[in-house]
């Protein structure tokens, strides 16, 4: 049976982390998400009075990056866009609505079950815009759609996919999208592709997060479809925030290399499907000015799949899959990641049991 059929109402949500709407929205959207037990991993009579004052400490900062792109993050309205092609790419295949639940502002998961439960769908498909799948991601939104479906009464088959690093149409929108800008940009020199992705604490890393080991993957997939000879390029990791030790190399260390080798710079955000703040600002914006003080001789950034045709396919692709009925699925039905990373859900066993063991 196809994950979606004739007679049967799908509801398939859309998940992403969400941003600020408003410049009032900026400091409790940073409580939000630094209160989050998968980012600060301490318990909650602690966590909370810190992440009030991490919160306090990076308004003004975040408030700056926000002023840049007129006091809010556009990634609702770039999510809608999805959501809107999705649907139209499903429309023949069943009656199908698609639902949008960010993790830190709205419309927040509570508002989206409370929607998907007045729809009264017969299945529910759970598709976090998370290619790679990390507990800090794709396993808190799926573990608080959990339990608001759960404590508001929603009993409704629920499949979910946790993930979908190598997918062929996925790969292929970040390919089109490389293609037609590097061989227009050989005039100052062959470029040095930085595929760019949100860091991660090397300890969550340590204890079985397959973020990074994704990450890899994606980048190796590319790799293989583009087949440019000799070419050079470095995977590394931006946004870090707090004192701890993040994995690397940061993509500032990268931009200063490539200024001191004098090679022009094709940056690639590997692991964002939407336009927002760390892509708006960080890349175009901060990373570009580094860029120019480096000496770097050429700076040119790859867009995000966003609505791109072929990553709405790999969308639809994956919300047809027979593969993803029931439980939690990668995009092949099967687990992925090598058995090191513990934090990888296990195919096998059910949703709750799953989301239990990534949490």
């Amino acid at each position: 049976m196809a994950a979606i059929t004739q007679g049967k109402k799908t509801a398939i949500v859309l998940f992403n982390l969400g941003g600020p709407d408003s410049p009032e929205a900026v400091k409790p959207f940073l409580y939000n998400l630094f209160s989050d037990k998968n980012i600060i991993r301490l318990p909650g009579f602690l966590r909370h009075p810190l992440a009030r004052l991490i919160a306090a400490r990076r308004e003004e900062k975040a408030q700056e990056i926000y002023s840049k792109i007129d006091g809010r993050s556009p990634i609702l309205d770039e999510t809608k866009k999805q959501a809107q092609a999705l649907e139209k790419a499903l429309q023949a295949h069943g009656e199908v609505k698609i639902f949008i639940a960010m993790r830190y502002w709205y419309p927040m998961t509570e508002i989206t079950v409370a929607e998907v439960k007045y729809y009264e769908p017969d299945q529910v498909i759970l598709l976090p815009l998370y290619p790679q799948f990390s507990t800090t991601t794709t396993a808190s939104s799926l573990q608080e759609w959990q339990m608001q479906a759960k404590k508001q009464g929603m009993d409704v088959p629920t499949s979910a996919i946790c993930c979908y690093p190598t997918e062929r149409h996925f790969i292929a929108s970040h390919v089109d999208a490389i293609r037609s800008r590097y061989f227009q940009s050989t005039e100052k020199g062959n470029p040095r592709i930085l595929f760019s992705a949100h860091g991660l604490p090397e300890k969550i890393v340590r204890s079985g997060d397959p973020y990074v080991w994704q990450v890899e993957q994606t980048v190796t997939e590319i790799l293989r479809l583009l087949a440019i000879p000799g070419l050079d390029y470095r995977i590394c990791y931006q946004s870090r925030v707090g004192p701890l030790k993040w994995v690397g190399p940061s993509t500032e260390d990268e931009i200063r290399r490539a200024g001191r080798d004098a090679v022009p710079v094709m940056l690639v955000p590997v692991a964002f499907v939407s336009e927002h703040s760390e892509t708006l600002v960080e890349l175009d914006m901060e990373y570009k000015k580094l860029a120019e003080e480096s000496g770097v001789p050429g700076w040119y950034r790859i867009p995000t799949p966003g609505v791109h045709p072929l990553f709405i396919t790999a969308l639809q692709s994956l919300c047809l899959d027979e593969n993803h009925c029931g439980g939690i699925r990668s995009q092949t039905g099967e687990r992925i990641c090598p058995h090191n990373h513990s934090g990888c859900p296990n195919s096998a066993v059910s949703l709750p049991e799953a989301l239990a063991d990534a949490a």
